[in-house]
Protein backbone atom coordinates (compact mmCIF):
# COMPACT_ATOMS: atom_id res chain seq x y z
CA UNK A 1 0.00 0.00 0.00
CA UNK A 2 1.40 3.47 -0.79
CA UNK A 3 2.03 5.90 1.97
CA UNK A 4 0.55 9.42 2.23
CA UNK A 5 4.28 10.97 1.61
CA UNK A 6 5.20 8.71 -1.13
CA UNK A 7 1.81 9.67 -2.79
CA UNK A 8 3.30 13.32 -2.20
CA UNK A 9 6.24 12.24 -3.45
CA UNK A 10 4.95 10.82 -6.76
CA UNK A 11 2.56 13.78 -7.18
CA UNK A 12 5.45 16.62 -7.16
CA UNK A 13 7.77 14.10 -9.52
CA UNK A 14 4.65 14.43 -11.53
CA UNK A 15 4.71 18.36 -11.19
CA UNK A 16 8.17 18.42 -12.49
CA UNK A 17 7.58 16.68 -15.88
CA UNK A 18 5.02 18.83 -16.44
CA UNK A 19 5.76 21.14 -19.79
CA UNK A 20 7.28 24.88 -17.99
CA UNK A 21 6.06 28.31 -19.65
CA UNK A 22 8.31 29.72 -21.48
CA UNK A 23 10.56 32.87 -19.92
CA UNK A 24 8.47 35.10 -21.78
CA UNK A 25 5.18 33.65 -21.26
CA UNK A 26 5.86 33.60 -17.19
CA UNK A 27 6.66 37.38 -17.56
CA UNK A 28 3.47 38.24 -19.07
CA UNK A 29 1.62 35.66 -16.98
CA UNK A 30 1.97 37.39 -12.83
CA UNK A 31 0.66 39.51 -10.69
CA UNK A 32 2.31 42.58 -12.22
CA UNK A 33 1.60 41.95 -15.93
CA UNK A 34 -1.43 40.12 -17.39
CA UNK A 35 -2.31 40.41 -21.33
CA UNK A 36 -5.49 39.06 -23.13
CA UNK A 37 -6.06 39.04 -27.03
CA UNK A 38 -9.16 39.35 -27.69
CA UNK A 39 -10.24 38.63 -31.46
CA UNK A 40 -13.41 39.54 -32.78
CA UNK A 41 -14.97 37.59 -35.77
CA UNK A 42 -17.97 39.40 -37.62
CA UNK A 43 -19.94 36.62 -38.97
CA UNK A 44 -22.26 36.87 -42.46
CA UNK A 45 -25.17 34.22 -40.57
CA UNK A 46 -26.27 33.57 -37.18
CA UNK A 47 -24.25 31.57 -34.76
CA UNK A 48 -25.64 29.43 -32.00
CA UNK A 49 -24.31 27.89 -28.66
CA UNK A 50 -24.45 24.46 -30.73
CA UNK A 51 -22.47 25.19 -33.50
CA UNK A 52 -20.21 27.38 -31.38
CA UNK A 53 -19.77 23.92 -29.10
CA UNK A 54 -19.37 21.58 -32.01
CA UNK A 55 -16.73 23.93 -33.55
CA UNK A 56 -14.65 24.20 -29.96
CA UNK A 57 -14.60 20.78 -29.25
CA UNK A 58 -13.94 19.07 -32.87
CA UNK A 59 -11.67 21.70 -34.44
CA UNK A 60 -10.03 24.85 -31.70
CA UNK A 61 -9.57 22.56 -28.53
CA UNK A 62 -7.55 20.18 -30.31
CA UNK A 63 -5.25 22.58 -32.10
CA UNK A 64 -3.09 22.56 -28.94
CA UNK A 65 -2.85 21.25 -25.31
CA UNK A 66 -2.41 24.74 -24.29
CA UNK A 67 -6.04 25.16 -24.95
CA UNK A 68 -6.92 22.16 -22.08
CA UNK A 69 -4.86 23.10 -19.69
CA UNK A 70 -4.33 25.23 -16.69
CA UNK A 71 -0.75 27.20 -14.91
CA UNK A 72 0.10 25.57 -11.93
CA UNK A 73 3.21 26.70 -9.84
CA UNK A 74 5.63 24.06 -8.83
CA UNK A 75 7.70 24.89 -5.30
CA UNK A 76 10.38 26.20 -7.01
CA UNK A 77 7.89 29.16 -8.31
CA UNK A 78 8.02 27.55 -11.95
CA UNK A 79 4.68 28.11 -14.15
CA UNK A 80 3.84 25.05 -15.49
CA UNK A 81 1.36 23.93 -18.27
CA UNK A 82 -1.53 20.98 -16.80
CA UNK A 83 -4.00 19.15 -19.02
CA UNK A 84 -7.27 19.01 -17.81
CA UNK A 85 -10.31 18.12 -19.19
CA UNK A 86 -12.22 21.16 -20.78
CA UNK A 87 -15.96 21.75 -19.96
CA UNK A 88 -17.27 23.64 -23.30
CA UNK A 89 -20.39 24.70 -21.20
CA UNK A 90 -17.98 27.12 -19.18
CA UNK A 91 -16.38 28.53 -21.79
CA UNK A 92 -18.72 29.81 -24.18
CA UNK A 93 -21.07 32.96 -22.99
CA UNK A 94 -23.80 35.06 -24.49
CA UNK A 95 -24.96 38.05 -23.61
CA UNK A 96 -28.42 39.53 -23.45
CA UNK A 97 -29.45 41.97 -25.35
CA UNK A 98 -32.70 44.23 -25.74
CA UNK A 99 -35.12 42.92 -28.35
CA UNK A 100 -36.04 44.43 -31.97
CA UNK A 101 -33.54 47.27 -31.34
CA UNK A 102 -31.49 48.68 -35.10
CA UNK A 103 -28.36 46.92 -36.30
CA UNK A 104 -26.78 50.73 -35.45
CA UNK A 105 -28.08 50.17 -31.53
CA UNK A 106 -26.78 46.69 -31.22
CA UNK A 107 -23.71 48.13 -32.86
CA UNK A 108 -23.53 50.37 -29.78
CA UNK A 109 -24.57 47.22 -27.31
CA UNK A 110 -21.76 45.03 -28.71
CA UNK A 111 -19.52 48.20 -28.08
CA UNK A 112 -20.10 47.88 -24.48
CA UNK A 113 -19.94 44.41 -23.98
CA UNK A 114 -16.21 44.30 -25.84
CA UNK A 115 -15.09 47.04 -23.59
CA UNK A 116 -16.32 45.18 -20.34
CA UNK A 117 -15.19 41.43 -21.11
CA UNK A 118 -11.78 43.20 -21.94
CA UNK A 119 -11.89 44.34 -18.10
CA UNK A 120 -12.87 41.13 -16.86
CA UNK A 121 -9.92 38.18 -15.88
CA UNK A 122 -10.02 35.15 -17.12
CA UNK A 123 -10.75 32.67 -14.13
CA UNK A 124 -7.34 30.61 -13.43
CA UNK A 125 -9.11 27.15 -12.44
CA UNK A 126 -10.01 26.58 -16.07
CA UNK A 127 -7.91 26.60 -19.54
CA UNK A 128 -7.15 30.24 -19.93
CA UNK A 129 -9.80 31.28 -22.79
CA UNK A 130 -13.23 32.24 -23.61
CA UNK A 131 -15.36 32.64 -26.27
CA UNK A 132 -18.39 34.72 -26.47
CA UNK A 133 -21.05 34.48 -28.84
CA UNK A 134 -22.92 37.89 -29.73
CA UNK A 135 -26.29 36.43 -31.61
CA UNK A 136 -27.63 40.09 -32.46
CA UNK A 137 -27.27 41.51 -36.33
CA UNK A 138 -24.91 44.73 -36.34
CA UNK A 139 -23.96 46.92 -39.14
CA UNK A 140 -21.17 44.53 -40.29
CA UNK A 141 -22.30 40.98 -39.22
CA UNK A 142 -25.29 38.59 -38.44
CA UNK A 143 -23.89 37.59 -35.12
CA UNK A 144 -20.25 38.24 -33.97
CA UNK A 145 -18.00 35.49 -32.16
CA UNK A 146 -15.39 37.17 -29.99
CA UNK A 147 -12.43 35.39 -28.62
CA UNK A 148 -10.61 35.72 -25.57
CA UNK A 149 -7.24 34.36 -24.97
CA UNK A 150 -4.83 34.69 -22.54
CA UNK A 151 -1.12 35.82 -23.83
CA UNK A 152 0.56 33.55 -22.01
CA UNK A 153 -0.86 30.24 -24.32
CA UNK A 154 1.21 32.99 -27.21
CA UNK A 155 1.31 35.86 -29.35
CA UNK A 156 -0.77 36.74 -31.91
CA UNK A 157 0.97 35.81 -34.45
CA UNK A 158 0.54 32.08 -32.45
CA UNK A 159 -2.97 32.26 -31.52
CA UNK A 160 -3.95 33.94 -35.24
CA UNK A 161 -1.53 31.28 -37.04
CA UNK A 162 -4.02 28.30 -34.86
CA UNK A 163 -7.32 29.89 -35.74
CA UNK A 164 -5.96 30.39 -38.95
CA UNK A 165 -5.32 26.48 -39.48
CA UNK A 166 -8.37 25.83 -38.64
CA UNK A 167 -10.30 28.35 -40.62
CA UNK A 168 -11.18 27.21 -44.30
CA UNK A 169 -11.79 29.57 -47.68
CA UNK A 170 -15.36 30.30 -48.44
CA UNK A 171 -14.57 29.70 -52.60
CA UNK A 172 -13.07 26.77 -52.44
CA UNK A 173 -12.31 24.53 -49.00
CA UNK A 174 -9.51 22.95 -50.36
CA UNK A 175 -7.05 25.21 -51.10
CA UNK A 176 -4.73 27.18 -48.82
CA UNK A 177 -5.34 30.62 -47.39
CA UNK A 178 -2.99 32.96 -49.49
CA UNK A 179 -1.36 36.47 -47.36
CA UNK A 180 -0.29 39.49 -48.88
CA UNK A 181 2.77 40.98 -48.28
CA UNK A 182 2.74 43.67 -46.30
CA UNK A 183 5.98 45.43 -47.40
CA UNK A 184 7.27 47.17 -50.50
CA UNK A 185 10.80 45.46 -50.36
CA UNK A 186 13.18 43.87 -48.33
CA UNK A 187 15.94 46.05 -46.55
CA UNK A 188 19.10 46.31 -49.16
CA UNK A 189 22.03 44.70 -48.12
CA UNK A 190 25.62 46.06 -47.75
CA UNK A 191 27.25 43.55 -50.46
CA UNK A 192 27.51 46.23 -53.20
CA UNK A 193 28.99 48.60 -50.48
CA UNK A 194 32.67 49.91 -50.60
CA UNK A 195 34.68 48.89 -47.67
CA UNK A 196 34.71 52.23 -46.62
CA UNK A 197 30.34 52.42 -46.82
CA UNK A 198 30.33 49.20 -45.04
CA UNK A 199 32.53 50.11 -42.17
CA UNK A 200 30.35 53.69 -41.83
CA UNK A 201 27.06 51.23 -42.14
CA UNK A 202 28.82 48.92 -39.37
CA UNK A 203 29.61 52.16 -37.03
CA UNK A 204 26.16 53.56 -37.68
CA UNK A 205 24.94 49.86 -36.31
CA UNK A 206 26.87 50.09 -33.04
CA UNK A 207 25.92 53.32 -32.35
CA UNK A 208 22.11 52.81 -33.23
CA UNK A 209 22.71 49.69 -30.64
CA UNK A 210 24.12 51.86 -28.34
CA UNK A 211 21.38 54.73 -28.02
CA UNK A 212 18.56 52.65 -28.44
CA UNK A 213 19.34 50.01 -25.85
CA UNK A 214 19.94 53.00 -23.34
CA UNK A 215 16.78 54.14 -24.01
CA UNK A 216 15.25 51.00 -23.66
CA UNK A 217 16.86 50.52 -20.58
CA UNK A 218 15.58 54.36 -19.27
CA UNK A 219 11.71 53.63 -20.66
CA UNK A 220 12.56 50.26 -18.46
CA UNK A 221 13.04 51.77 -15.22
CA UNK A 222 12.30 55.32 -14.58
CA UNK A 223 12.33 57.40 -18.10
CA UNK A 224 8.67 58.13 -19.12
CA UNK A 225 6.91 60.06 -21.96
CA UNK A 226 5.11 63.22 -20.70
CA UNK A 227 1.38 63.53 -19.70
CA UNK A 228 -0.31 64.76 -23.07
CA UNK A 229 -4.16 64.29 -24.58
CA UNK A 230 -3.69 60.94 -25.21
CA UNK A 231 -1.48 60.04 -22.03
CA UNK A 232 -3.49 60.44 -19.04
CA UNK A 233 0.01 58.94 -16.77
CA UNK A 234 -2.64 57.14 -14.24
CA UNK A 235 -1.12 55.05 -11.78
CA UNK A 236 -2.90 51.66 -13.23
CA UNK A 237 -4.08 52.49 -16.29
CA UNK A 238 -5.44 48.83 -17.42
CA UNK A 239 -7.80 49.41 -14.58
CA UNK A 240 -9.88 51.84 -16.01
CA UNK A 241 -12.82 51.74 -18.49
CA UNK A 242 -11.91 51.81 -21.94
CA UNK A 243 -13.51 52.03 -25.25
CA UNK A 244 -13.25 50.11 -28.64
CA UNK A 245 -13.29 51.88 -32.10
CA UNK A 246 -12.10 50.63 -35.30
CA UNK A 247 -11.51 52.28 -39.04
CA UNK A 248 -11.11 50.33 -42.07
CA UNK A 249 -8.99 51.18 -45.03
CA UNK A 250 -7.93 50.22 -48.54
CA UNK A 251 -5.23 48.12 -49.12
CA UNK A 252 -5.59 49.19 -52.81
CA UNK A 253 -5.00 53.05 -51.61
CA UNK A 254 -2.69 52.23 -49.07
CA UNK A 255 -0.02 50.36 -51.69
CA UNK A 256 -0.66 53.60 -53.76
CA UNK A 257 0.53 55.74 -50.69
CA UNK A 258 3.40 53.52 -50.16
CA UNK A 259 4.43 53.34 -53.63
CA UNK A 260 4.98 57.41 -53.20
CA UNK A 261 7.27 57.45 -50.77
CA UNK A 262 8.98 53.91 -50.93
CA UNK A 263 8.28 52.45 -47.54
CA UNK A 264 6.03 49.54 -46.17
CA UNK A 265 2.19 49.73 -45.84
CA UNK A 266 2.99 49.55 -41.68
CA UNK A 267 4.96 52.68 -42.06
CA UNK A 268 2.39 54.21 -44.48
CA UNK A 269 -0.34 53.80 -41.65
CA UNK A 270 2.49 54.72 -38.68
CA UNK A 271 2.55 57.79 -40.53
CA UNK A 272 -1.32 58.27 -40.65
CA UNK A 273 -1.87 57.70 -36.72
CA UNK A 274 0.97 60.21 -36.14
CA UNK A 275 -0.75 62.49 -38.52
CA UNK A 276 -4.01 62.02 -36.40
CA UNK A 277 -2.43 62.47 -32.80
CA UNK A 278 -1.55 65.55 -33.56
CA UNK A 279 -5.18 66.35 -34.93
CA UNK A 280 -6.81 65.07 -31.95
CA UNK A 281 -4.36 67.10 -29.89
CA UNK A 282 -5.12 70.18 -31.73
CA UNK A 283 -8.94 69.86 -31.71
CA UNK A 284 -8.56 69.39 -28.03
CA UNK A 285 -7.03 72.04 -27.47
CA UNK A 286 -3.53 70.39 -25.98
CA UNK A 287 -0.94 70.90 -28.08
CA UNK A 288 1.98 69.92 -26.67
CA UNK A 289 4.87 71.09 -28.68
CA UNK A 290 7.94 69.68 -26.61
CA UNK A 291 6.28 66.84 -24.73
CA UNK A 292 8.04 63.47 -25.56
CA UNK A 293 5.90 61.12 -27.40
CA UNK A 294 6.72 57.61 -28.43
CA UNK A 295 5.06 54.72 -29.81
CA UNK A 296 5.95 50.95 -28.45
CA UNK A 297 5.90 48.71 -31.61
CA UNK A 298 5.05 45.28 -30.83
CA UNK A 299 7.53 42.81 -33.61
CA UNK A 300 7.34 38.99 -34.13
CA UNK A 301 10.86 38.56 -33.38
CA UNK A 302 10.59 35.00 -35.99
CA UNK A 303 12.89 35.14 -38.61
CA UNK A 304 10.51 34.12 -41.42
CA UNK A 305 7.77 35.35 -42.86
CA UNK A 306 3.80 34.28 -43.42
CA UNK A 307 2.32 32.14 -41.68
CA UNK A 308 2.86 28.40 -40.09
CA UNK A 309 0.42 25.59 -39.33
CA UNK A 310 0.39 24.85 -35.46
CA UNK A 311 2.38 20.81 -36.35
CA UNK A 312 5.46 23.63 -38.07
CA UNK A 313 5.34 26.29 -35.13
CA UNK A 314 5.71 23.20 -32.63
CA UNK A 315 8.25 21.06 -34.67
CA UNK A 316 10.76 24.30 -35.12
CA UNK A 317 9.68 25.23 -31.59
CA UNK A 318 8.40 28.71 -32.36
CA UNK A 319 5.50 28.21 -30.87
CA UNK A 320 4.00 30.99 -27.64
CA UNK A 321 5.54 34.18 -27.23
CA UNK A 322 8.60 35.60 -29.63
CA UNK A 323 8.36 39.52 -29.90
CA UNK A 324 10.01 42.79 -29.37
CA UNK A 325 9.35 45.70 -28.49
CA UNK A 326 10.89 48.53 -30.25
CA UNK A 327 10.81 52.21 -29.28
CA UNK A 328 9.59 54.60 -32.21
CA UNK A 329 9.19 58.36 -31.52
CA UNK A 330 6.04 60.53 -32.60
CA UNK A 331 6.70 63.73 -33.61
CA UNK A 332 4.70 66.46 -31.21
CA UNK A 333 6.48 70.01 -32.07
CA UNK A 334 4.24 70.16 -35.08
CA UNK A 335 2.03 72.94 -36.32
CA UNK A 336 -0.75 70.56 -38.52
CA UNK A 337 -1.80 73.90 -40.01
CA UNK A 338 1.40 74.18 -41.88
CA UNK A 339 3.19 70.76 -42.09
CA UNK A 340 2.90 68.70 -45.65
CA UNK A 341 1.06 65.84 -44.38
CA UNK A 342 3.12 63.45 -46.65
CA UNK A 343 6.02 64.42 -43.71
CA UNK A 344 4.56 62.26 -41.23
CA UNK A 345 4.02 58.97 -43.21
CA UNK A 346 8.14 60.01 -44.29
CA UNK A 347 9.08 60.33 -40.94
CA UNK A 348 7.70 57.25 -39.69
CA UNK A 349 9.35 55.48 -42.47
CA UNK A 350 13.08 57.15 -41.35
CA UNK A 351 12.37 56.54 -37.72
CA UNK A 352 11.16 52.54 -38.03
CA UNK A 353 14.13 52.06 -40.54
CA UNK A 354 16.51 53.69 -38.30
CA UNK A 355 15.63 51.75 -35.32
CA UNK A 356 15.74 48.25 -37.46
CA UNK A 357 19.16 49.07 -38.44
CA UNK A 358 20.58 48.40 -35.01
CA UNK A 359 20.86 45.07 -32.79
CA UNK A 360 18.99 46.59 -30.03
CA UNK A 361 16.30 44.13 -30.01
CA UNK A 362 18.76 41.62 -29.76
CA UNK A 363 20.59 42.85 -26.27
CA UNK A 364 17.09 44.00 -25.03
CA UNK A 365 16.29 40.54 -25.08
CA UNK A 366 19.28 39.25 -23.37
CA UNK A 367 19.11 41.45 -20.79
CA UNK A 368 15.73 40.87 -20.06
CA UNK A 369 17.27 37.13 -20.09
CA UNK A 370 19.91 38.06 -17.87
CA UNK A 371 17.17 39.72 -15.30
CA UNK A 372 14.97 37.25 -15.06
CA UNK A 373 17.69 34.72 -14.60
CA UNK A 374 19.44 36.56 -11.71
CA UNK A 375 15.92 38.28 -9.77
CA UNK A 376 13.25 35.81 -11.21
CA UNK A 377 10.53 36.29 -13.52
CA UNK A 378 8.35 38.57 -11.25
CA UNK A 379 11.40 41.23 -11.74
CA UNK A 380 11.24 40.21 -15.27
CA UNK A 381 7.75 41.17 -15.69
CA UNK A 382 7.60 44.41 -13.97
CA UNK A 383 10.67 45.77 -16.17
CA UNK A 384 8.39 44.88 -18.88
CA UNK A 385 5.39 46.72 -16.98
CA UNK A 386 7.17 49.77 -16.74
CA UNK A 387 8.50 49.47 -20.67
CA UNK A 388 4.58 49.93 -21.69
CA UNK A 389 3.56 52.13 -19.15
CA UNK A 390 6.13 54.54 -19.50
CA UNK A 391 5.72 54.91 -22.89
CA UNK A 392 2.71 56.70 -24.59
CA UNK A 393 0.89 54.36 -27.22
CA UNK A 394 1.16 50.88 -28.15
CA UNK A 395 1.09 49.69 -32.17
CA UNK A 396 1.17 46.23 -33.19
CA UNK A 397 -0.30 44.53 -36.91
CA UNK A 398 -0.66 40.60 -37.97
CA UNK A 399 -1.79 39.87 -41.75
CA UNK A 400 -4.50 38.50 -42.54
CA UNK A 401 -5.40 36.09 -46.16
CA UNK A 402 -6.71 37.93 -49.18
CA UNK A 403 -9.58 35.23 -49.63
CA UNK A 404 -13.32 35.37 -47.43
CA UNK A 405 -13.05 32.73 -44.44
CA UNK A 406 -15.57 30.45 -43.10
CA UNK A 407 -15.69 29.47 -39.28
CA UNK A 408 -17.99 26.80 -38.14
CA UNK A 409 -18.68 27.01 -41.99
CA UNK A 410 -20.08 30.66 -41.64
CA UNK A 411 -18.58 32.96 -43.71
CA UNK A 412 -16.29 35.67 -41.82
CA UNK A 413 -17.67 39.47 -42.81
CA UNK A 414 -14.26 41.17 -41.46
CA UNK A 415 -12.04 40.49 -38.12
CA UNK A 416 -9.74 42.47 -36.01
CA UNK A 417 -7.77 42.28 -32.61
CA UNK A 418 -7.19 44.00 -29.57
CA UNK A 419 -5.01 43.97 -25.84
CA UNK A 420 -6.79 43.92 -22.57
CA UNK A 421 -4.33 44.73 -19.51
CA UNK A 422 -1.67 47.03 -21.37
CA UNK A 423 -1.05 49.89 -19.00
CA UNK A 424 -1.51 52.70 -21.13
CA UNK A 425 -4.64 55.23 -22.70
CA UNK A 426 -4.58 54.32 -26.58
CA UNK A 427 -3.36 51.12 -28.09
CA UNK A 428 -3.82 50.24 -31.70
CA UNK A 429 -4.03 46.69 -33.49
CA UNK A 430 -4.04 46.14 -36.99
CA UNK A 431 -4.89 43.57 -39.09
CA UNK A 432 -5.80 43.26 -42.96
CA UNK A 433 -8.41 40.92 -44.84
CA UNK A 434 -9.61 40.72 -47.91
CA UNK A 435 -7.67 43.70 -49.70
CA UNK A 436 -8.95 45.97 -46.92
CA UNK A 437 -6.69 46.98 -43.38
CA UNK A 438 -8.91 47.39 -39.79
CA UNK A 439 -7.06 49.95 -37.54
CA UNK A 440 -8.85 48.96 -34.17
CA UNK A 441 -8.45 51.34 -31.48
CA UNK A 442 -8.64 51.07 -27.90
CA UNK A 443 -8.76 54.44 -25.61
CA UNK A 444 -9.07 55.61 -22.45
CA UNK A 445 -13.00 55.86 -22.00
CA UNK A 446 -13.50 58.73 -19.49
CA UNK A 447 -9.84 60.47 -21.15
CA UNK A 448 -10.01 60.36 -24.74
CA UNK A 449 -12.89 60.78 -26.66
CA UNK A 450 -12.57 57.48 -28.73
CA UNK A 451 -15.43 59.10 -31.76
CA UNK A 452 -13.35 62.51 -32.00
CA UNK A 453 -10.01 60.35 -32.62
CA UNK A 454 -11.64 57.92 -34.99
CA UNK A 455 -12.33 61.45 -37.13
CA UNK A 456 -9.07 62.28 -36.92
CA UNK A 457 -7.65 59.11 -38.28
CA UNK A 458 -9.91 59.20 -41.04
CA UNK A 459 -9.26 63.05 -41.70
CA UNK A 460 -5.41 62.13 -41.22
CA UNK A 461 -6.04 59.16 -43.80
CA UNK A 462 -7.68 61.31 -46.69
CA UNK A 463 -4.92 64.19 -46.26
CA UNK A 464 -1.93 61.63 -46.77
CA UNK A 465 -3.96 60.16 -49.34
CA UNK A 466 -4.65 63.72 -51.41
CA UNK A 467 -1.28 64.89 -50.82
CA UNK A 468 0.19 61.80 -52.31
CA UNK A 469 -1.98 62.05 -55.37
CA UNK A 470 -1.22 65.73 -55.69
CA UNK A 471 2.30 65.26 -55.63
CA UNK A 472 1.90 61.83 -58.19
CA UNK A 473 -0.24 63.76 -60.76
CA UNK A 474 1.29 67.46 -60.44
CA UNK A 475 2.64 68.33 -63.92
CA UNK A 476 6.32 68.01 -64.07
CA UNK A 477 6.40 66.03 -60.51
CA UNK A 478 7.54 62.96 -60.05
CA UNK A 479 7.65 60.65 -57.35
CA UNK A 480 9.96 60.56 -54.70
CA UNK A 481 12.50 57.74 -54.87
CA UNK A 482 12.73 54.72 -52.81
CA UNK A 483 15.44 55.32 -49.67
Amino acid sequence: MVSFKEKQALLLEEVHTLPPLSPLSQCINSSSLSIPIIGVYELGAPLNRSQTATFLQDIFIPINDRFSSVIITDKKGMQRWKKVEVDIDEHILIPTFPSGLSREDYDDYTNEYLSKITMDPLPENRPLWNVHVIPYPSTNAEATLVFKINHAIGDGYSLIGALFSCLKRADDPSLPLTFPSMSSRMMQGTGGLSKWSRLCSFLTVCVNTLTDSARSVLFGTFLEDDKTAIRSGLPEVEYEPISISSITFSLDDLGRIQSKFGGTVNEAVTGIISYAIQLYMKRVGKVSKKARITSLVVLNARMLKGFKTVGDMLKANIWGNRFSLLHVSVPSNVDVNKVDPMDFVVQAKKEMRRRRNSMALFFNNRLLHVLRSIRGPEAASRYIYSTWKNASITMTSLVGPTQKMVIADLPINSFYFTLAGVPQSLVFTIVSYMGKLRVAVRTEKDFIDSQLFVSCMNEAYEKISEAAEAIRTAPGKNSKKSD
